[in-house]
């Protein structure tokens, strides 16, 4: 999810930090965009902050907005797709794993 055109990421809390087993991260996903369909093998937890859009996963399209909580799965395919009129704006919380920033 990283490099996709339209979506920047903020590390907000690291292991460098001094956070022990998760990274937190602030996406930002531009009108119109959306993150690639990618999959790993941790889960992740996000929090919608602001703006509305789609999760696709292996259970189909569900529409998010503001307040909304996802749970992603280890292994499952996944896209974050902003279908609103302004910046979608999350926190997602990983694992820390070693080929991340941490």
């Amino acid at each position: 999810m990283l490099s996709a055109k339209g979506v920047s990421v903020r590390w907000l809390i690291t292991k460098k930090m001094g956070a022990p087993n998760f990274a937190m991260r602030l996406l930002e996903v531009d009108q119109n965009r959306s993150s690639p369909k990618h999959e790993h093998p941790w889960e992740h937890e996000v929090f919608i902050l602001d703006g509305e859009g789609e999760v696709e996963s292996s259970e189909g399209k569900h529409a998010i907005k503001s307040g909304d909580v996802i749970l992603i799965n280890s292994n499952e395919r996944h896209q974050i797709i902003n279908t609103g009129c302004k910046t979608l704006r999350f926190l997602c919380i990983i694992p820390h794993i070693d080929d991340q920033r941490s």
